[in-house]
């Protein structure tokens, strides 16, 4: 079945995420955007490709693809995309992400061509911030580029496919464009020693802020093999080659980060992020507006100087309405002057002195004692009124004019910056944290939000008008429905309404509760095998087990409950104290040495040793009747209640009836007696004629021992004839 055919929108994925839309595809995996159906949120699914699934290489790209997940657990950084969790959909394996509302670097870098020196520190800081917190937990990212620089709506970055990079370099990439986009930021000891190392990260930052800066990357190629080889055997051009006149500490931080050698570089992230605050300390405000500017795109267009900078940031300023010249020689626009009074042009261009004016026209008019008589306003009336007074007061209606004029701007100017203020930084821009009505707090401190009814303060949330979320947890010191914490954690602290921030509640569930395990008794279940840790699962945190009151027991093994307060099956507070005896097992003791003692003596040592005997009997030439004779386990040896003993006790010597061998022939008689385990002696004094036994000893009908006390045959002597 093809990809196509299985395109999971509108599927729900482990009956909690519906998939929405695609959002892109990469050379392993396609995104997804998705709601959580649980949490009732946003995610982003990474489903990985089928061709890798069903591949000769699907283990090495499943265990890479659940790296993502341990890397991303491992790190708690604002500039790193969160993952969620990780399954498997349709026998391909999927990642749950945090979904971030924005672009990728590559889209903005796409859009701008080039940015300027804040932008690209700003871009670049965030950066490295986020893979010191990498680099500080073990984690190589090995594929830093602008695709993994995630760009949200506030404009802050978050880095993405951590443990991707090297599942995709082991594959066999069809795409040669997919190959250039990572082989473009490689760092030399990655393509010729395949060595992932933090320095290498830093290398692969330094190219992205290079390219930010110039508008393209150092070394490009449309062979990749080539690309890769001036990477290993070229020194990263200075920044300063493309773009002249950016500030030098720029370019020696930028080069610090792409020196060819990896002891040329900083150890890591974090000390790379310590020297880019430094060096920007330094920065003079000029320097951060630097802008590569972008080609003429019309006609016949020159290129623009890549030196030049915006007139306003540079200061550009005017003299007598000619243009002046920045510092490299290139002429800055300047702003028209005001337009000069006819009066006063017109004046000028007869006569640069209108004293001699006033002469030629009036020769013998002097002021009469009436016009000093009106005063200064009069005068100043009567003077502008006057063809030859006018003219002479044009320079000061000029400078009055550009004053006015100013002024007005400068007053618009403070106003706008004013406004802009308190919208952006000001009382305008965020809302501020109320004080629950229930909260009592003292003057000298910080006024802490906690222990207070969350349905008030909720209704104060709503009228204040303040944006939140609420999450739940139990609390074992804060009574249920009360809160536990916020973020901001104090009153009159701020939500910014600009950044879509969001105040954020924990309220209370109450104490949790637990059940201890009913089954906990029970020998023979899971619970009952290991109790202490069944009740550490079950979520108990106040076990209380004296070892010294354990108790030795015939019946429970070692380890099992002897006895346990509360009861099996109660349900409680999961701090609550829990009793608990624990059973020893059987006790160990020594065997009995109960040889030679009667069958009774040796059954009462076993009845106090909490022993299991079993007995048999055998005759015995040595030991009498009824005493033990010996035991499977020797007397002294290490053994435990309920175990088993085999004795054997004797049943005396043993005795036969001697038979009638009188009158029987010798060799029959003989037989006879042996088949009874006796031993035979022949005497015939008189000589063995007939061969026929006339006497025996003892006689027939006696009751004698087999054997002797010393094991010897009991003799039988047979007299014959």
């Amino acid at each position: 079945m093809s990809e196509a055919a299985r395109a999971p929108e509108g599927q729900i994925i482990d009956q909690r995420y519906r998939i929405v839309s695609k959002i892109a595809e990469g050379g392993m995996a396609t995104v997804y955007r998705a709601v959580d159906l649980r949490l009732e949120r946003s995610v982003a699914i990474k489903i990985m490709h089928m061709q890798l699934a069903q591949g000769p290489h699907r283990d090495q790209f499943v265990q890479r693809f659940h790296r993502e997940v341990k890397s991303a657990a491992s790190m708690a950084n604002p500039h790193i995309v969160q993952v969620y969790d990780t399954g498997e959909f349709h026998g391909l394996d999927y990642l749950v992400m945090e979904y971030v509302h924005g672009v990728n670097l590559r889209h903005e870098m796409n859009a701008e061509g080039t940015f300027t020196v804040r932008e690209t520190l700003r871009v670049i800081r965030e950066t490295l911030d986020g893979l010191a917190s990498a680099h500080a937990s073990g984690i190589v990212h090995r594929d830093i580029k602008p695709e993994n620089i995630l760009l949200n709506d506030r404009g802050h970055v978050e880095i993405t496919d951590f443990g991707l990079a090297k599942a995709t370099s082991e594959a066999t990439l069809s795409s040669t464009g997919m190959l250039l986009g990572t082989a473009a930021y490689l760092a030399p000891e990655t393509i010729e020693g395949n060595r992932a190392t933090s320095q290498g990260d830093l290398y692969s930052v330094g190219i992205m802020a290079w390219e930010m800066l110039a508008g393209a990357v150092p070394f490009t190629s449309a062979n990749p093999v080539t690309l890769v080889f001036k990477h290993v055997h070229e020194d990263v051009p200075p920044l300063n080659v493309p773009c002249p006149g950016i500030d030098p500490e720029v370019v020696a931080f930028i080069a610090h980060l792409t020196e060819r050698s990896i002891e040329g570089r900083p150890a890591d992230a974090g000390a790379a992020l310590q020297e880019l605050t430094a060096m920007a300390t330094r920065l003079a405000p000029d320097a951060w507006l630097y802008r590569k500017a972008a080609a003429d795109p019309s006609p016949g267009g020159d290129a623009a100087d890549p030196t030049s900078v915006n007139p306003t940031a540079s200061g550009a300023s005017e003299r007598n309405g000619a243009p002046t010249q920045a510092s490299n020689g290139q002429e800055r626009p300047t702003r028209p002057q005001p337009p000069e009074p006819p009066s006063a042009s017109r004046t000028s261009q007869r006569s640069p002195d209108p004293t001699q004016i006033i002469a030629s026209r009036t020769p013998q008019t002097r002021p009469t004692r009436a016009l000093d008589a009106l005063g200064n306003r009069h005068a100043d009336v009567l003077a502008s009124a006057s063809p030859t007074r006018g003219s002479g007061t044009a320079p000061w209606r000029k400078r009055r004019t550009v004053i006015l004029t100013l002024s007005i701007v400068l007053a618009l100017g403070l106003c706008t910056c004013a406004g802009l203020w308190w919208y952006f930084r000001g009382p305008g821009s965020y809302w501020t944290v109320p004080k629950p009505g229930d909260l009592r707090c003292s003057g000298e401190s910080a006024c802490t939000i906690t222990d207070v009814k969350w349905s008030s303060y909720e209704t104060l949330l709503r009228n204040a008008g303040i944006p939140y979320t609420a999450a739940h947890s139990y609390s074992d010191t804060i009574a249920q429905g009360s809160i536990i914490g916020t973020y901001p954690s104090t009153v009159d602290a701020h939500v910014g309404k600009r950044s879509s921030s969001v105040m954020k509640i924990t309220v209370s569930r109450g104490v949790r509760q637990a059940t201890i395990p009913s089954d906990i008794l029970d020998t023979s279940s899971e619970h009952g095998k290991n109790p202490l840790s069944a009740l550490r699962k079950a979520g108990f945190s106040s076990i209380s087990h004296d070892v010294s009151k354990d108790v030795y027991s015939l019946d429970l093994p070692a380890g099992t409950v002897q006895s346990i307060d509360p009861k099996p099956g109660t349900t409680m507070r999961h701090n609550k104290e829990i009793v608990i005896h624990l059973s020893k097992g059987p006790m160990p003791v020594s065997m009995p040495s109960i040889v030679g003692h009667s069958r009774d003596e040796a059954q009462t040592a076993f009845d106090d040793a909490k022993l299991e005997a079993s007995y048999t009997e055998e005759y015995s030439d040595t030991v009498a009747s009824g005493k033990v004779i010996s035991a499977s386990v020797e007397a002294g040896r290490e053994l435990h209640w309920g175990d088993s003993v085999s004795v054997v006790v004797s049943k005396g010597p043993q005795t036969v009836t001697v038979p009638k061998v009188v009158g029987m022939n010798t060799d029959d008689a003989e037989r006879t007696l042996r088949a009874l385990g006796l031993d035979v002696k022949v005497t015939a004094p008189l000589g063995d004629i007939t061969h026929t036994v006339r006497l025996q000893s003892p006689e027939a009908g006696q009751q004698v021992r087999v054997r002797d006390s010393h094991g010897d045959k009991t003799v039988i002597t047979l007299t014959v004839v």
